[in-house]
């Protein structure tokens, strides 16, 4: 057998903390725009709202007045009530974090999951999809089964950029006044990138981040860096990418040894089958050992479908 149903104690523990994490992701992004604050400036006999950004940046939003006096009372009040929320709620996900570790609820390799954590928190989520074998963490905590450990093992961490959504993805970085390495290296110091291979990024204890991205279609830039920063990352051309970028989402919350939780955005079941059996099957120089597990991947995911244990759709 590849996968055996998590038990039930694991299993009760992980719905709830699910549903913890997925409330406080829903009002963390409820509070995204509330991010900063606003203030009222006085330049000679007139007064002016500002808005400030996490960056300090600031946007003059017009004259004191009575709409603008609105817009303050109405910003400042959503914030305040949002802050509210999601200080109970960092307290309830504590306390799942630690049941979670507890009754060893989750596996995932803790830096996979901070560096999703991260870069969730820099707005940039969306923007970014898990590929290959890491998907199949999204997978088994969706079916609630432990897919065996040799067909997981790996030091590595596919995420494929989205080059469709480009200029909205260089609005979003731009806002942060940070480079995309420096992103990663909230999650761990020590990430850098990697000697000879602009699209990785490795940290002290030898694991990878990977970045890819479609090969270039409609006017994609080539080569493409994520920041202005010369020692950002460059996201790697991947054969057959362009299949993964279009193709169904599939997300789901995703669980750490140590208790902590993501969300894990990945492809659909039925595509990641389809990509696997490619590799194993037509991928040009994919070494042996390597087509053999993408085989074993597939099937397993397969079998998930098969069994009812696994929905095809996606969702949290």
């Amino acid at each position: 057998m590849d996968y055996i149903p998590v038990s039930d104690n694991a299993m009760r523990q992980v719905i709830d903390s699910a549903a913890v994490f997925g409330e406080y992701h829903r009002v963390a992004l409820q509070a995204r725009p509330y991010a900063g604050g606003m203030y009222w400036k006085r330049q000679g006999e007139y007064e002016y709202l500002v808005k400030t950004a996490p960056n300090n940046r600031q946007k003059r939003l017009g004259p004191r007045s009575p709409e603008s006096e609105k817009i303050y009372l109405e910003f400042t009040t959503r914030k305040r009530e949002l802050e509210a929320r999601l200080g109970s709620l960092r307290e309830q996900l504590r306390d799942a974090q630690r049941m979670n570790k507890a009754l060893k609820a989750g596996r995932v390799p803790a830096t996979v999951v901070s560096v999703l954590q991260t870069i969730e928190a820099a707005g940039l989520g969306s923007h970014f999809t898990v590929v290959g074998t890491h998907a199949l963490y999204a997978y088994e905590a969706a079916a609630g089964v432990r897919i065996v450990q040799g067909a997981l093992a790996t030091q590595d961490v596919d995420l494929l950029w989205d080059a469709r959504r480009r200029v909205q993805f260089m609005t979003d970085i731009d806002k942060l006044d940070s480079s995309m390495l420096q992103v990663l290296q909230k999650a761990d110091a020590t990430f850098v990138r990697k000697a000879g291979h602009n699209e990785t990024a490795i940290n002290s204890k030898g694991f990878e981040v990977d970045f890819l991205r479609r090969q270039p279609v409609d006017g994609d830039p080539h080569p493409f860096r994520f920041s202005s920063d010369e020692d950002d990352l460059w996201p790697v051309q991947a054969v057959r990418a362009s299949v993964l970028t279009s193709a169904p989402r599939f997300e789901h919350i995703v669980i750490s040894a140590t208790g902590h939780m993501a969300l894990m955005r990945t492809v659909a079941p039925a595509t990641f089958i389809e990509f696997k059996r490619w590799m194993a099957e037509k991928a040009a120089h994919r070494e042996g050992p390597k087509r053999r597990r993408d085989l074993r991947q597939a099937e397993i995911v397969q079998s998930l479908l098969d069994n009812g244990l696994l929905m095809a759709e996606a969702g949290q």
